[in-house]
């Protein structure tokens, strides 16, 4: 048995990304981060839909017509296949725990 929130990586020094299950139509992983956002130029602009939930900690998705959403513990949001966002805050002073679902 695995634990979403156990075995948190100890170097943070970058964004972590772990793959739990992979199929043809289906993408689950884990991402940790702590301080981290995308880089400032440039969007996420996925040809798979996204369902992200906040396991742990906060964070804050902007999206490219302007609108930033903050996600705490237990929130979650669905982003369509190329709806353009990036990652705009993660909380410095903890790790935040993302489960995303990337689907067609």
């Amino acid at each position: 048995m695995n634990n979403l929130l156990s075995n948190l990586p100890a170097d943070l020094s970058e964004e972590v990304f772990q793959t739990l299950l992979s199929h043809d139509q289906l993408r689950i992983e884990r991402i940790v981060s702590q301080g981290h956002t995308s880089p400032p130029q440039g969007w996420y602009d996925q040809d798979e839909h996204e369902w992200v939930l906040v396991l742990q900690g906060t964070g804050e998705l902007m999206f490219e017509d302007g609108r930033v959403t903050r996600l705490s513990a237990g929130d979650y949001l669905n982003i369509p296949a190329h709806c353009k966002h990036k990652v705009s805050w993660t909380d410095p002073e903890q790790e935040t725990v993302w489960l995303a679902i990337f689907y067609r």
